[in-house]
């Protein structure tokens, strides 16, 4: 007996998924629990496992389709019997339109069958139907007993496609031609001018195009919901981040061997923003689904922005204030590997309730990052430069940063704001502070 294979749900905030990949063919023998294809979700690409054991059918969704979570997109099963929509099996070939029987699907009008007249000529040997093309018709209503297959070797789902679609009208009998006009005098005129012809310039500049599917896609339409929702914010400030640069070669030379990886400073950063939000919970904070209430947050779920080659994602370090600074090290670049691997699973990207996006490694100094929602806050961190900055009577090089805090006013006042902010830079200019009241 075939099963269905559907999409199953990949998450709480998963919806719809993007059909990366198919890893097994058409027609291959798969077992239960076989990873038979890739899908895309928010910003995650996972593998789902054939529910089933026999013959793969695919169809009627291919790689590229965007297709809701419980859809079915491939049936597996062995013979030319397939599971209708209401579970139970149709076998054999699906009855044409008026000859369905109880419990064969929703198509169904009455129980008892209608007298159908059959000629006394032989018939023909039926061609063999896939599976899918088989469900297809059920489906559609379409006769494929008087259908002739595209490969006259077996009926596919192109073929049901061809039948249900609609027929083109007929052309419009022609008529004689209407006699010619007299002919008249004729005008000196300009000569006749060609008819303007669209351009193919603007294709011709076109380097690539890029689809707004995948990743893309989640980024195109979250990015613009967030800047047209929001009422956001940027407080921008200046700190000196002398000590923590050199508390980090501190960590560095002493823990690099030990630990099995060199400390950085989206550690130590992830460390202060989750200290800084437990201290105020009201930036932890986010819209309720109804929209009708502000909620203040139990966990610090801290996101950390992410570059890979299929985009931006922001993997989340769940429950940060409650790890040590080598655990959350460790539990960040899990993440990080998995991101850039294309394997995280969906809870490595949801959850999150503030967001860090660190733009230090480049040449940029300050930015105004796009909340990600439904977070009320994100920090953008810009590069370390030694700059002369006055400290009393005197001018010394010191090595300086700047941060932006974009917050949405809507669910934080800029006074509150500024004070978070300002507990942020005082444990970057005294890192030692954090280790005081890490818990």
């Amino acid at each position: 007996m075939a099963v269905d294979f559907f999409i199953p749900k990949l998450g709480d905030n998963v919806d719809k998924v993007t059909i990366v990949n198919w890893l097994v063919d058409d027609g291959a023998e798969v077992n239960e629990g076989d990873e038979i294809v890739e899908v895309e979700t928010d910003k995650a690409v996972v593998p789902v496992p054939a529910n089933g054991q026999g013959v793969l059918h695919i169809g009627p969704y291919k790689a590229g389709d965007s297709v809701p979570v419980m859809t079915v997109v491939a049936t597996i099963g062995e013979g030319e019997s397939v599971p209708s929509k209401n579970g139970e099996e149709i076998s054999s070939l699906p009855l044409p339109p008026g000859e369905a029987t109880e419990g064969r699907g929703e198509r169904e009008e009455s129980t008892t069958p209608k007298p159908v007249e059959r000629t006394e000529t032989p018939t023909a040997e039926l061609p063999k139907i896939t599976p899918v093309a088989q469900k297809m018709a059920a489906d559609m209503g379409v006769d494929v007993r008087a259908l002739a297959s595209s490969d006259h070797d077996r009926i596919t789902k192109e073929d049901i496609l061809q039948a249900a679609a609609p027929a083109q009208p007929p052309a419009p009998p022609s008529t004689p031609a209407p006699p010619a006009p007299e002919p008249t005098p004729s005008v000196p005129s300009s000569p006749p001018q060609p008819s303007p012809q669209p351009s193919s310039q603007p294709d011709a500049d076109i380097l690539q195009t890029i689809p707004l599917k995948g990743v893309r896609g989640i980024v195109f339409r979250r990015m613009a919901e967030s800047v047209h929702t929001t009422a956001r914010v940027t407080l921008v400030t200046e700190v000196d981040a002398t000590e923590f640069v050199k508390l980090r070669e501190q960590l560095k030379a002493k823990f690099s061997q030990e630990w099995g990886y060199t400390p950085g400073y989206n550690d130590l950063l992830g460390m202060i923003v989750a200290n800084a939000l437990r201290k105020f919970p009201y930036m932890n904070a986010r819209v309720s689904a109804a929209g009708d209430a502000i909620e203040y947050l139990k966990p610090i779920n801290l996101g950390l922005a992410v570059d890979t080659e299929r985009g931006l994602m922001v993997t989340v370090v769940r429950n940060a204030d409650t790890k040590g600074l080598q655990q959350f090290g460790a539990d960040f670049r899990a993440l990080v590997d998995r991101a850039r691997a294309g394997k995280s699973a969906p809870d490595d990207l949801s959850g999150g309730t503030f967001t860090i996006t660190n733009l230090g490694m480049y040449r940029v100094d300050a930015f105004t990052p796009v909340i990600n929602l439904p977070e009320a806050a994100i920090l953008g961190v810009g590069r370390i430069v030694a700059k002369p900055v006055a400290r009393g009577e005197e001018i010394v090089v010191r090595k300086m940063m700047t941060l932006s805090l974009v917050f949405d006013h809507r669910l934080a006042d800029g006074a509150p704001a500024a004070r978070f902010l300002d507990y942020i830079c005082e444990l970057i200019e005294e890192p030692y502070l954090l280790f005081l009241t890490t818990r």
